[in-house]
């Protein structure tokens, strides 16, 4: 029996989705393929420092599956690194499900949004402390 696959959620889209090594036409170069859901694990993970567990719970998969999304798209990346490819993101099993990010300064109790994929502010924007905490 095959277990059902379940969409994994994003939480930010960017326009880019082609990389590609300088200096190299593009006839010449061999193209890796990163999902748009392995791309949000490496998001999560290396660029706002999420544990597994958060992760997952944002994507709404396990910590184990989050894990594997990690491990494959660190590969996919760290092939076209080494060996010169290109990296085209695109497909995968996902959703995308864009939630506002509200933060609140822990001093002086000033709630705001931030846009997704910006990653996590470093001082509040009324009082600049860096005391901050996610809602």
């Amino acid at each position: 029996m095959v277990r059902p696959v379940i969409s994994r959620k994003v939480g930010y889209k960017p326009e880019v989705s082609y990389f590609k090594p300088r200096g190299i036409p593009m006839l010449d170069l061999t193209e890796v393929h990163l999902t748009v859901d392995e791309r949000e694990a490496i998001r999560l993970a290396d660029l706002q420092g999420l544990s597994h567990e958060e992760g997952g719970e944002l994507m709404e998969v396990s910590r184990a599956t989050f894990g594997r999304i990690l491990r494959n798209a660190r590969k996919v990346i760290a092939d076209a690194i080494i060996n010169g490819k290109a990296i085209n993101i695109e497909g995968g099993n996902y959703e995308i499900v864009i939630k506002p990010r509200i933060f609140m300064c822990n001093t002086c109790n000033h709630e705001w949004e931030e846009s997704p994929g910006t990653g996590r502010p470093e001082e509040c924007p009324s009082c600049h402390d860096d005391d901050i905490t996610r809602k």
